[in-house]
């Protein structure tokens, strides 16, 4: 029975969509295959790691049957990515096995059955639904990413805070030793409902969400969250536990701040880094009239010093920071200045926001170098 019929590229965009979320070595084989499901000229490619499940549709199939199967994600991909794009590329399923066909080419790859693909289990209803722009929803998660821990014990902190409530929606990420905070408007929303998302589910919508005003409908019950946009449908469980209370970490109370240019400290920042340590990526940033210094050391006697000019009148102020964190807050922002706030105080933390965006923080501990 042929499947399919369709040029490469338009066979490669579907299954690049879903392909990301498949694992190469799993404890069950047919994680690594993607479902293949027809009916009529509708063609929809599901991808599953049991925890997250992207499906997206396409119309070439081929006849008015119906048929589904899973193959090998991979090898699927390797196959159409390697093909020439000059003829069109036919699948066929016939005897348990998925002939793919162009030109001259002919590839036979064997399929699991169908029946055994593991599909994410919907709830009856939900919650609370509500659709924002994209480019909104791709903001609050570029914007925090970056502080959300990775394999920490801390099970809830491997992911992200999202918070829903009437006129706003936020996101927040911690690793326990930094907390980004961002924040948007939003309409349709009548109760307040806080849960994580997996760190998975995150980098998995930056890459699927595009920088537009079309909408996202998302649909939230517990222990899942779904995404659709589209062609796409991202279904996700959520991380149990509880988060932490966001609200008592960020400061509320500084009154030394100063702006600086987000491109010059973060070459200063990236220079000074060359001779930190692997183990200890440690910065000191001293503060005093008008002038910001960073300097960084090994234990090879090696020292960088950059120096540049704020307007900063208060105090001087000696403290340390891991680079690491202060860079990828740098490097993931676009704001031509950023501003920062502190205390006279070297275990305080420094509060970092943004002139064009109030809902945006960032909270760095110091540490000892």
């Amino acid at each position: 029975m042929q499947l399919v019929q369709a040029t490469r590229d338009a066979l490669l965009r579907p299954l690049t969509t879903v392909s990301g979320i498949v694992e190469r070595r799993h404890t069950l084989p047919i994680l690594a295959n993607i479902l293949l499901r027809k009916q009529g000229d509708e063609v929809a490619f599901v991808a599953s790691d049991i925890e997250v499940q992207i499906t997206t549709h396409a119309a070439f199939g081929v006849g008015e049957e119906t048929a589904a199967t899973t193959v090998a994600a991979r090898k699927l991909l390797d196959i159409l990515r390697a093909l020439p794009d000059a003829n069109d590329v036919k699948i066929d399923l016939a005897d348990g096995r998925l002939t793919v066909r162009s030109g001259k080419s002919r590839f036979a790859l064997q399929t699991l059955d169908a029946q055994d693909f593991p599909a994410v289990e919907l709830p009856a209803q939900w919650d609370v639904s509500f659709s924002m722009p994209q480019k909104a929803l791709k903001h609050l998660f570029n914007m925090v990413h970056f502080a959300m821990a990775q394999q920490d014990i801390r099970y809830y902190l491997n992911g992200l805070l999202f918070v829903i409530e009437p006129g706003s929606v936020r996101t927040v990420a911690t690793d326990g030793h930094r907390l980004a905070h961002c924040g948007v408007n939003a309409d349709g929303i009548d109760s307040n409902h806080d849960v994580i998302i997996p760190r998975k589910t995150v980098l998995e919508m930056q890459r699927l969400l595009a920088d537009s005003d079309d909408p996202v409908q998302i649909d939230v019950a517990p222990g899942r969250i779904r995404f659709r946009f589209g062609s796409v449908e991202l279904i996700s469980k959520l991380v149990e536990g509880k988060f932490p209370d966001y609200t008592r970490v960020i400061p509320t109370h500084y009154t030394r701040h100063f702006t600086i240019d987000r491109e010059k400290l973060q070459g200063s920042l990236q220079r000074a880094a060359i001779l930190t340590t692997e183990r200890l990526k440690g910065v000191r940033v001293q503060l005093a009239d008008n002038v910001l210094n960073i300097t960084s050391s090994n234990t090879e006697q090696e020292e960088a010093r950059e120096e540049l000019d704020i307007d900063y009148a208060h105090e001087p102020l000696d403290v340390g920071f891991n680079v690491s964190y202060l860079l990828d807050f740098l490097s993931n922002v676009r704001s031509d200045t950023v501003r920062w706030s502190v205390q006279p105080d070297v275990n305080a933390s420094v509060l970092i926001t943004l002139p064009d965006d109030d809902q945006f923080k960032y909270v760095v501990m110091p540490m000892r170098i």
